[in-house]
């Protein structure tokens, strides 16, 4: 006994508020051994002369152990002392009076019989089978409600025997449901059927089976609500989230619910948003089939609004110095993000039109809280309704700006606000029609000195417009932004030092950020104005208070310097770097939250794209702190659901629920300033180069594992970037150290491609893969690698053909819409570029293994054909022709002999429909001819006519099909030159000197140049003309080429041109005839020529 008494003093100071306490009993608790922990535990909660939160305390330590450690703890325990523990169990539950205590142990036991299910699905404990059926039968409520509570926490119970059960556990919830007597039964019955479903999401047949017990889950709901428990309604929100099919035959019943409730101001608020919750979720899970109910929706459209006019009045508002995060449980902010939802989930079709008259009305409204909502809420469905809302633009914005003006300051912010939503929702549209207006009404915004917070939310509007205007709009007035933006930053220094007041500041020094940002080089002659108070801030700032407003300036200073370029910005560029260090070496004492820090990181980087191979010399001191803030590792924990309901969102901890009551939460604190870290390390690879040599190792060492960090896409995107960029760095060090760095990566790039769930992150890991392949080049690979790769290519090319099926079969389902249409095609596009990738690495491994790496690619062979067949979508085609191009490029001779897979289908191809399609045909007609051999010949012959075709064709030279075209020019050039046998030269040499010269294409632009010099240095007569007649033509051809810089200094085509025109100026006349006929532009850039080649 001596030693429970000693277990329950320790459980009681697991409880303690005293920290000290607590850690060291929870040192205690975790060195006890499992089995001695779980009979102590039991003993607890069976112990009635216990205090009853020392036996609570018991039941969730018991619980946390059988769901953490069942595997090293229960296994071990002997058999007798395994069934003691099933038999104490189920004992408790129905000896148990106190309700709190009997749920607890429920909830143990629907945590062993989870882990007591076997892999084949067999439930070894079968006596809680038959307890369940025991109890929801028995007269005593408790025990009904045990059982409810147990099927409610573990609904795969049943294991393998639930569709033997299925009958049974319907009528057992039916039944329940209907306990007329016993509240608390419908209640808790209404969740387990909730639970059922939601566990059998994927089971069409048993998902309909069920589907007359909503109406009374529905009830329940209803009923609930009004005894002040949502845990029903939350239970409907999630139906909404994973099983929306399952509300179908009740949509309207489930609709109608949530719209009451919604609108019931005698509910508390967090029951009224859940409601709402509904229909959004529905809007965003199960657009097409809500949009055949848009009635209802209409109706939840004034609710929204409803509750964003929810506003408090605020004396202090105004005046404000700190903004206070939104207050996301309020009516206001939860209305705002629901419009914004449902707009983008059903699509401005449908909600603009639902809308726009609310709006209209709520504008006019005499309480500044109905202007403000509606305001925020055009802010709110820009982004859904953008394409309707676009066409109406003009009205909209005018009648906005009328509200800069407002008579109450918080309609002004909301107008403010509404501006800088649609600068960035419809940029640069917007900006180009509106700069004006918008311009002068925002600054005349900014000198309202009583409202500070509406100042400064113009100046946020601003920098929104300027981020996204096109550089020439905003030069016309730059003057007068300046002179406002400085008056403005003046005016605030002063209340500073005055009153200590520092909001329009911060935004201020933004704006003249963003400003420069735009204005890059035009902001060279107001440089002087600013610098000087930009450097006093930074050198002044320094309280705790002031570190955002610091943070913001050391960015506006980096973003001048990189706008205004290093030789306006050198004199003062050693002064900022001593600033900056100077921050860097109090950086140690500075806390993990301070904003300086990343404001601070992506400075360094700016000054290094300012400095260039100079920033070497900082890299000491700018690596550490880099190196730390990349390296944040998250607090992660793996949670179930009752844990989790303790751990509020506010901490900053986020919960991805994995369903089966378990959930995962993660503190997202640091993930951005990690994310920023990381790109940064990129940007240093990238500009520095072999400057960053001494730096490869640790920063290989951090990223390669940051591959699988799926916390945050961006620190994976900068994992992916930066592996060909260090490679590149590391060359200087020779090639055994460039090979171990390969090999550190290579493993982890191809798992990477097996394993990385996001398609844009995907793409990314595959195009660096594929660069790190030709920059290492042959041998790079070994078998197993080759191996690996093969498959996962395989399982991509499959996954291809198998997502183009299940679009197929969406188009059928009886919901199909156009905007379903639209969201089949926004996957397609992402497939496509899967598909893309697959290309990019095959071209790699092609172009570095050449004709070895064949056998490997048989494997493939099949799915790329499948990719050619004449029924395939055009992107399938021109995907599958560009690896064939590949193939007889980098592996002929040995690509003739999967010639009769690909070479009729290339031939039909260059007269496809498809540009892009034609253009991958007429490409491969030109490797065949310089690189394909002998076998290919007859090809050769009989392709030539169907390019001539498609180059003549009236509109070959239209937007859409100007490279397809110039790939078939540069075709007719390679046959002409590589394979003259194969064509009649001097019949179509006159017509192909006609179509020079390329502008497109530049690459084979160059391929074009080369043979046409090969031409004239041999003096053809055909190109030349008689008596050199052709030449004035050939003149304009290389001027052309040079103004659409076709012609590159660095190609040595640049020099024969040059040579050639050289030999024209020697012989006077026939100089100053072949420079009459250019215009000024042309006879600039032959000057160009000769000067630089």
């Amino acid at each position: 006994m001596a030693e429970q008494h000693q277990f329950y003093l320790l459980l009681g100071n697991l409880m303690s508020p005293d920290n000290n306490v607590r850690k060291q009993s929870e040192e205690t608790y975790d060195n006890i051994p499992g089995q001695t922990k779980i009979t102590f535990l039991l003993q607890a909660i069976r112990d009635a002369s216990a205090a009853e939160e020392v036996r609570q305390m018991a039941a969730v330590l018991l619980r946390r152990l059988l769901s953490s450690s069942f595997d090293e703890v229960y296994p071990a325990l002997s058999p007798e002392m395994q069934t003691a523990i099933k038999t104490e169990l189920l004992n408790g539950i129905q000896a148990e009076v106190l309700p709190n205590i009997r749920k607890k142990t429920c909830d143990i036991a629907a945590e062993l019989a989870r882990n007591l299910i076997d892999d084949e699905g067999n439930n070894q404990w079968p006596e809680v089978l038959k307890f369940l059926f025991d109890s929801v039968n028995s007269q005593n409520v408790g025990l009904r409600e045990a059982a409810l509570h147990i099927f409610w926490n573990f609904p795969g119970i049943f294991g393998n025997q639930q569709q033997h059960y299925l009958e049974v556990i319907k009528r057992m919830l039916v039944q329940c449901m209907q306990d007329q007597e016993n509240p608390p039964i419908r209640t808790l019955a209404a969740r387990a059927a909730a639970s059922f479903v939601l566990s059998n999401e994927t089971n069409t047949a048993l998902l309909k089976h069920f589907s007359d017990l909503l109406p009374g889950i529905l009830q329940a709901v209803n009923e609930s609500c009004y005894q002040g428990d949502d845990a029903v309604l939350k239970s409907l929100v999630e139906i909404a989230d994973t099983a929306p099919k399952y509300l179908r035959p009740n949509l309207e019943a489930t609709l109608q619910l949530s719209l009451k409730l919604c609108a019931d101001t005698n509910l508390t608020n967090m029951q009224r948003q859940l409601a709402l919750e509904v229909i959004v979720t529905l809007s965003e899970t199960a657009a097409a089939m809500l949009r055949k109910h848009t009635s209802i929706v209409s109706q939840s459209v004034p609710q929204m609004l409803a509750m964003m006019v929810d506003l408090e009045e605020d004396e202090e508002w105004a005046m404000a110095d700190e903004l206070e995060d939104d207050d996301f449980d309020s009516n206001a902010v939860a209305g705002e993000s629901a419009l914004d939802r449902i707009a983008c989930g059903l699509g401005g079709k449908i909600v603009l039109p639902m809308i726009k008259q609310h709006i209209m009305q709520m504008l006019q409204n005499p309480d500044w809280k109905y202007r403000h909502a509606g305001l925020m809420a055009l802010s709110a469905i820009g982004e859904g309704c953008h394409q309707q809302m676009e066409a109406i633009l003009n009205e909209i914005v005018s009648f906005v700006l009328l509200f800069c003006q407002d008579p109450h300051p918080r309609v002004r912010y909301a107008a403010c606000n509404a501006i800088g939503q649609m600068a960035t929702d419809f940029a640069p549209t917007f900006q180009k029609k509106f700069h004006d207006k918008v311009i002068s009404a925002l600054l005349q915004t900014m000198e309202d000195q009583t409202n500070p917070r509406v100042q400064a939310h113009a100046a946020a509007a601003l920098i929104n417009f300027t981020e996204d205007c096109p550089k020439a709009l905003l030069i016309p007035y730059l003057d007068n932004l300046v002179q406002h933006l400085h008056v403005i930053m003046v005016a605030k220094l002063q209340e500073l030092i005055q009153k200590g007041t520092k909001l329009v500041l911060e935004q201020v020094v933004t704006s003249i950020a963003s400003v420069a940002d735009t204005a890059e080089e035009k902001f060279v002659p107001y440089y002087d104005l600013f610098m000087p108070s930009l450097k006093h801030i930074v050198e002044n700032a320094v309280q705790k208070e002031l570190r955002l407003l610091r943070g913001k300036t050391i960015e506006c200073i980096s973003l001048i310097g990189l706008a205004v370029g290093k030789e306006k910005f050198m004199p003062d560029a050693s002064a900022v770097m001593q600033l900056l260090l100077k921050t860097q070496t109090d950086f140690n004492d500075l806390e993990d939250d301070d904003p300086q820090i990343s404001y601070m990181i992506s400075a360094w980087a700016r000054m290094c794209k300012i400095l260039g191979k100079e920033f070497q010399q900082y890299l000491p001191v700018v690596m550490g702190p880099l190196m730390k803030t990349a390296s944040i590792k998250p607090e992660v924990a793996l949670l179930d659901t009752q844990d989790m309901e303790n751990m509020c969102e506010d901490d900053g901890w986020e919960f991805v629920n994995l369903g089966d009551q378990q959930s995962f939460g993660i503190k997202t604190a640091g993930l951005e300033e990690k994310a920023t870290a990381c790109q940064m390390l990129v940007c240093y690879a990238k500009e520095l180069k072999e400057g960053f040599v001494e730096y490869t190792e640790q920063v290989v060492k951090l990223m390669v594992p940051l591959l699988k960090f799926y916390f945050h896409d961006g620190v994976r995107v900068a994992a992916a970037e930066s592996m060909p960029l260090l490679l590149e760095c590391a060359r200087v060090r020779g090639p055994e150290y460039l090979t171990q760095m390969w090999h550190f990566m290579c493993d982890a790039l191809i798992k990477a491609i097996g394993t990385e769930p996001d398609s844009d992150v995907l793409s990314e890991i595959m195009h660096s893969f594929a660069k790190c392949i030709e920059l290492m080049g042959d041998g790079c690979l070994n078998n197993e690698h080759f191996e690996e790769l093969g498959g996962i290519l395989k399982g991509k090319l499959e996954e291809h053909f198998k997502n183009q099926e299940l679009r197929q079969a969406k188009r059928q389902d009886e919901d199909y819409d156009e905007q379903v249409e639209e969201t089949l095609q926004d996957e397609d596009e992402n497939d496509v570029y899967i598909l893309t990738k697959v290309s990019d690495i095959l071209h790699s491994v092609f172009s570095s293994y050449k004709e070895k790496v064949l056998p490997w690619f048989e494997q493939l062979l099949q799915l790329i054909v499948n990719l050619i067949c004449p029924h395939r979508p055009w992107a399938d085609r021109q995907w599958g022709l560009c690896i064939f191009d590949d193939v007889v490029e980098h592996c002929s001779p040995s690509s003739f002999k999967y010639a009769e897979y690909f070479l009729r289908p290339m031939l039909q191809s260059l007269c496809d429909s498809s540009p892009e399609v034609r253009q991958a045909a007429a490409y491969g007609v030109g490797v065949m001819a310089q690189f394909g051999g002998e076998n290919y010949r007859p090809f050769c012959t009989e392709a030539l006519p169907l390019l001539v075709g498609v180059i003549q064709a009236a509109d070959s030279k239209a937007k859409e099909n100007v490279n397809a075209t110039e790939n078939c020019i540069s075709a007719v050039g390679k046959v002409m030159k590589y394979r003259p046998e194969c064509a009649s030269v001097s019949e179509i040499l006159p017509h192909w000197l006609s179509w020079l010269p390329l502008n497109e294409d530049k690459e084979e632009a160059v391929h074009t140049f080369n043979f046409l010099c090969d031409l004239i240095e041999s003096n053809n007569p055909i190109v030349l003309g008689p008596d050199n007649t052709n030449l004035p033509k050939i003149f304009s051809i290389i001027a052309d080429g040079v103004v659409n810089e076709s012609i590159k200094r660095e190609d040595g085509c640049s020099k024969r041109l040059a040579n050639v025109i050289r030999q024209v100026q020697v012989s006077g006349g026939l100089w100053t005839q072949c420079v009459s006929t250019l215009n000024e532009t042309q006879q600039k850039a032959i000057q160009d020529l000769l000067n630089t080649a």
